[in-house]
């Protein structure tokens, strides 16, 4: 397909997001599309992106992907992806731009459907998607979600000849314990963290206030604490998240299961009207692909803004630091492995947490 590069709308790490307009108007593609542009050197989890997502066209919640191409601009080959527009931005942004800063159960319901629905899918193809969290969620023109972001995406640990069994994939706040203690990342992951966007749209904060990154992993990861439920719910929605906030992932619901819960299982409409006057969708969203990349929310136990962290599943030297191998295996405990991920031990000096790129803004 002919395109043009349009108007920059975001740009991070791996490269820049702009609007694509094709040179010929065509029922095949949208005149709504952007394009997410990578040098072709550094192309790995773009081109990642694209390959899973080719796997698993055809979802109605889950981001189309119209095509790639190889262009050379200002001297630079550049791999491009196409894909669909959302113009309802990032879930992110509805929540933050709310009144309230939250929103209605009646919506969080709807929202919730559809997410399942299209993790659902993810999971009946083979794959789990390892970011999920409200930046990589959009809207499109009906209000229906769009799982976006499938850079860290890969095969299901139950699929014979995946390698990936111990890489740390994701974002620390939506990260499952397993994740944390013993670098499992499977569908059940996904289930944990899709608990940990649905109690943030109740409550209008993640569900762990601390910008602390070792508090944080630490709490994730060792004891028996658990992700606080919000009030704001219905009893339906309470019961709802504890299926979802389960320590053994071999007791977590499937989405499967979790479509027939009452909390979703009544809502026949999982699309929300977006020209609603309590929310403005102008505001750019924003999809931090850094590491420790916290979302921006005000936290009582953080004088200074905080940060998130985004891991790939080919780390940097600041990555590796939280990925810890005692002679090739995973440290004994959960504990043990912390705290050397943590304080460090003779053979590693404390990590450094503060390493920070740029964010991606996309509206």
């Amino acid at each position: 397909m002919d395109w043009v590069r349009g108007e920059a709308i975001g740009h991070g790490s791996f490269g820049k997001v702009s609007f694509a307009v094709p040179r010929k108007q065509s029922t095949l593609f949208s005149s709504s599309m952007v394009v997410k542009s990578s040098s072709a050197s550094r192309s790995a989890t773009l081109m990642n992106e694209k390959l899973i997502l080719d796997e698993i066209n055809g979802c109605p919640q889950i981001i189309n992907c119209l095509g790639d191409s190889y262009t050379y601009e200002n001297g630079e080959k550049l791999y491009n992806v196409l894909l669909e527009y959302a113009p309802g931005g990032a879930l992110s942004e509805k929540v933050k731009n709310s009144i309230e800063r939250k929103l209605p159960e009646i919506e969080i319901r709807k929202y919730t459907k559809s997410l399942l629905k299209g993790l659902h899918y993810i999971h009946k193809r083979g794959y789990v998607h390892c970011d999920i969290k409200p930046q990589n969620i959009l809207l499109g023109a009906n209000g229906q979600v769009k799982i976006a972001d499938f850079g860290l995406a890969k095969r299901s640990n139950s699929i014979k000849g995946d390698n990936s069994r111990g890489e740390l994939r994701g974002t620390p706040l939506y990260m499952s314990p397993e994740m944390v203690t013993a670098g499992e990342q499977d569908t059940p992951a996904d289930i944990w963290a899709l608990g940990c966007v649905v109690a943030e749209m109740a409550a209008g904060v993640p569900v762990w206030g601390y910008s602390d990154i070792a508090k944080l992993l630490m709490t994730i990861g060792v004891g028996d604490q658990l992700p606080e439920i919000p009030e704001e719910l219905s009893e339906e929605g309470k019961d709802f998240l504890e299926k979802c906030f389960v320590k053994d992932p071999r007791k977590r619901w499937s989405a499967e299961m979790l479509l027939k819960h009452e909390f979703v299982a009544d809502q026949m409409d999982d699309t929300v009207t977006l020209n609603d006057e309590r929310y403005n969708s102008a505001a750019p969203s924003t999809s931090p692909r850094c590491p420790f990349d916290f979302p921006d929310w005000a936290s009582g136990d953080s004088a200074e803004s905080t940060v998130t962290s985004s891991i790939t599943s080919l780390p940097s030297p600041a990555f590796q630091e939280l990925i810890h191998f005692n002679g090739g295996s995973w440290s004994t405990s959960p504990t043990e492995r912390l705290q050397v991920l943590l304080v460090g031990d003779e053979n590693r000096p404390e990590s450094d947490w503060s390493v920070a790129d740029d964010w991606i803004s996309v509206r």
